[in-house]
């Protein structure tokens, strides 16, 4: 069992930065896919970002290349997602999940078993 807790979102202007966390409690997440999701009101799931420690290439969605980034720490406990450039349209609750490795497509939130509570992100124009 892998529980989640996100933090660091919050209310922030067009063009700003916020860095999630996802931190892990009881365990690493060395042997796990940890991805980033996220949902605004009215619209489905939608995938931001994915990487797994043992490769570190990180996956990202169209819609966020070369504005966010994820990574982890050393302790292999706590992932992030650094946001930059920040538009209004990236207002959503964000969930941070993870999964074992492999099986299934690591775009698709069902794949991914453990979730966390979200955290708000609103981006103000």
């Amino acid at each position: 069992q892998v529980q989640l807790v996100e933090s660091g979102g919050g209310l922030v202007q067009a063009g700003g930065s916020l860095r999630l966390s996802c931190a892990a409690s009881g365990r690493t997440l060395s042997g796990y896919r940890v991805g980033w999701f996220r949902q605004a009101p009215g619209k489905e799931r939608q995938f931001v970002a994915s990487m797994r420690w043992s490769t570190g290439t990180p996956r990202y969605a169209d819609s966020v290349k070369g504005r966010f980034a994820i990574s982890g720490d050393n302790a292999k406990t706590t992932v992030y997602l650094q946001m930059n450039s920040l538009k209004p349209e990236d207002t959503a609750v964000y969930y941070c999940a993870a999964r074992s490795s492999y099986g299934g497509s690591v775009y698709e939130g069902a794949s991914y078993p453990y979730w966390g509570q979200g955290t708000q992100v609103t981006v103000s124009s």
